[in-house]
């Protein structure tokens, strides 16, 4: 016997940053494949694009309570010949703070009603019924809705069923770790940077007393199943790697617990795949890494899942509010036509948004890392500030406020 159906206006895959955003800005139904929140990851960078989105849903002034403002970088560089010479650059009015994940995603799911997230629903198949989508779960259950959104991540399934390429690699890796300082860490709140040789290597304060570090490096410098992660030959390669850094910086990276430090390939969606292709179509659309996964490099992959997820709801309750035409067509109801158009404006603020963070965040990757000596000598000269002043620029972005809607 079928099962029954679950009617929803709008259905969100995925209880990620974008998911949970969106939730809060639409209140929809989200379906999870795990069966709790996914808190995987230890922490995130937030700049000010970020803030104003968290702004935008009630739930920034908690988490700045539990962060530290960063005030601007410390870069050092073994390009020099002085291994440990060091550049400050100040943020000004730049709001940047380094959160756990965890706070994060829990705040976010605090803040919505019981029963938002549907766990252990597993999207198994996407079918077409007449105006709506029935997804098929791997429970055998199934929702009808009139809108879609995918927010499952860099391999998702409604990426691939609105005909997105799949994200390809980068050449490069990361290996991510996150540190307790029980009586405290003593360093200054600034990005501590050090780069050169193919890697970039560093660490952030969260708050008082822990730390945020990181390192990214060429995949073909170091081999490692995703699968079967060894954190200890992990730790010993990014040791081996920053013999020349700061001493500070190995200090951090010894002291890290093997359970907090995990690996990670870094993959991107091309530029033009979303500049040309279908990232809204039939009332489905992408937001977070779904839409745009790229590179760690300008700090943007969390914060740009955030911004989507405010403008996704903004443009949607938007239309939602527009009077009703006097030409609505006879074959849709015109309140399916008018998510049509939310999701048609949306698309058109966060195609060239998209292309633009992914492209500089590849740039930028390429440029801080390369060991070729012209790029040292220019990374040296010039491009270093050039390059925080094009992580600044990007962060600028404002998503706007969101909407009220009736509550019918």
């Amino acid at each position: 016997m079928e099962n029954m159906a679950i009617n929803e206006d709008i259905v969100i895959v995925g209880a990620g940053l974008a998911g949970l955003t969106t939730a809060l800005g639409l209140h929809s139904l989200v379906l999870e494949s795990s069966e709790s929140l996914r808190v995987t990851g230890h922490a995130l960078t937030l700049w000010t694009n970020a803030w104003r989105a968290l702004d935008a849903v009630g739930i920034g002034d908690n988490l700045r309570e539990r962060s530290l403002r960063i005030h601007g970088f410390k870069i050092a560089s073994k390009d020099s010949s002085v291994p440990t010479s060091e550049a400050d650059v100040n943020f000004g009015n730049v709001e940047v703070r380094c959160v756990r994940r965890r706070d994060l995603l829990e705040t976010l799911e605090k803040e919505l009603p019981q029963g938002t997230i549907r766990y252990s629903s597993k999207v198994d198949s996407i079918e077409e019924s007449e105006d709506f989508k029935l997804i098929h779960l791997a429970d055998g259950s199934f929702v009808k809705t009139k809108v879609l959104i995918g927010c499952d991540g860099v391999n998702s399934r409604v990426a691939k069923w609105l005909g997105l390429q799949s994200p390809v690699s980068t050449g490069r890796s990361a290996i991510r770790g996150f540190v307790d300082y029980p009586d405290g860490h003593g360093f200054e709140p600034k990005f501590h940077t050090y780069f050169g040789g193919g890697l970039r290597c560093g660490f952030i304060p969260c708050d008082d007393r822990s730390l945020y570090w990181f390192c990214t490096f060429r995949q073909s410098d170091f081999k490692c199943d995703e699968n079967e992660q060894n954190p200890l030959i992990m730790k010993q390669f990014v040791l081996s790697s920053i013999r020349n850094a700061p001493e500070q910086i190995s200090e951090v990276i010894e002291r890290t617990e093997l359970d907090r430090i995990t690996y990670a390939p870094l993959k991107f969606r091309l530029p033009w795949n979303v500049l040309l292709g279908n990232i809204v179509k039939d009332n489905v659309c992408v937001a977070g890494d779904a839409l745009h996964p790229m590179p760690p490099d300008i700090g943007q992959g969390g914060c740009s899942a955030l911004e989507d997820g405010v403008v996704l709801s903004r443009c949607v309750g938007e239309a939602l509010l527009t009077k009703p035409r006097a030409n609505t067509k006879e074959t849709k109801d015109e309140h399916l036509l008018k998510m049509e158009n939310g999701l048609k404006r949306y698309a058109q603020e966060r195609r060239w948004r998209s292309f633009s963070l992914i492209s500089i965040a590849y740039v930028v990757g390429l440029l801080q890392e390369s060991d070729s000596k012209v790029m040292s000598f220019l990374r040296k000269t010039f491009l270093s500030k050039f390059t925080i002043g094009t992580v600044v620029r990007m962060a600028e972005f404002d998503c706007g406020k969101l909407v009220k809607l009736s509550e019918n």
